[in-house]
């Protein structure tokens, strides 16, 4: 009478989200005390990110070049951390704080995905443990 689908198997809830605000709210606490709100503000947005394109690259966990390339790039962002000052104002955070994490977020994709190509299986470089 009633034309039912059959219930889909429901996956597990991914928390990584939530995992990754509760890792850095101590850090953005941590360095307003010890420096200032822009400078953790800063450290946030570029930590977010990186962890955020790990979590979306995490099957390439096992080639070293894969963490070299994002220990390359937490190096390229320490002189951001301490050059970029937000400007003090009117104008709510998220209005530019929002489109720069963005523009971050995908250039760190895009040179994940570079290295990745330059690296492929054809090349035949290290990896660490057993490959996919």
């Amino acid at each position: 009478m009633f034309d039912y689908e059959p219930a889909k198997e429901k996956e597990p809830v991914d928390y990584t989200g939530l995992k990754i605000v509760a890792v850095l709210a101590p850090v953005f606490f941590l360095i307003t005390f010890l420096s200032n709100a822009d400078m953790a503000l800063t450290v946030v947005i570029v930590l977010g990110v990186i962890a955020l394109a790990i979590k979306l690259r995490w099957h390439l966990r096992k080639h070293l070049w894969f963490w070299a390339t994002i220990v390359v790039l937490l190096a390229i962002h320490i002189p951001l951390v301490f050059i970029v000052r937000w400007p003090q104002g009117s104008l709510p955070v998220r209005f530019y704080t929002v489109p720069i994490g963005i523009i971050d977020f995908f250039i760190i994709l895009v040179v994940i995905d570079t290295v990745e190509k330059f690296f492929s299986k054809d090349s035949g470089l290290i990896t660490i443990g057993k490959s996919r």
